[in-house]
């Protein structure tokens, strides 16, 4: 019997040592063996929703991105649209300034004709006082003749 106390003694000896496994090692390694599976699911999850995140984000990132560059690319299009408002307002002023300096060009022109033959008149009739002064060989008065004189100039 010695054999069969051994494989009874055993026997309970390994049923206790299951018991005590069981009532006391095994639920708290079970619940860090949960624990640990939980933490590595919402760590996982976490990766999920951060990928998902970031895609949304690259998303957005992206339009705007493509929403500066059309706003730039508008605001170049009205710089651009500008300038050459800009720059036809200019030729129209340039233009108008060039037609407005050839008038008075022109009407200084023409006053400086009207003076020259204003002054070739009185020339004229000076000389044409001085002829007949000598034609008649004496001085003929400019003050008394004035009347003449004047009439001289306007048929001239």
């Amino acid at each position: 019997m010695n054999l069969n106390a051994t494989l009874f003694a055993q026997f309970v000896v390994f049923f206790v040592l299951a018991w005590f496994t069981m009532k006391f090692v095994w639920p708290p390694l079970m619940k860090a063996l949960d624990e640990r599976a939980e933490k590595i699911a919402n760590g996982l999850a976490a990766a999920d929703r951060a990928k998902t995140e970031m895609a949304a984000a690259e998303k957005r990132a992206q339009a705007e991105l493509t929403s500066a560059r059309d706003e730039g690319q508008k605001r170049i299009g009205d710089a651009e649209k500008r300038a050459a408002a800009i720059i036809e307002e200019a030729k129209k002023t340039a233009s108008d300034e060039a037609a407005r300096i050839l008038a008075a060009a022109k009407a200084d022109a023409e006053q400086q004709v009207i003076r020259a033959r204003d002054e070739l008149r009185a020339q004229v009739a000076t000389l044409a006082v001085k002829g007949a002064e000598q034609i008649l060989k004496r001085e003929v008065n400019a003050a008394a003749h004035a009347d003449l004189l004047n009439q001289l100039k306007t048929e001239l």
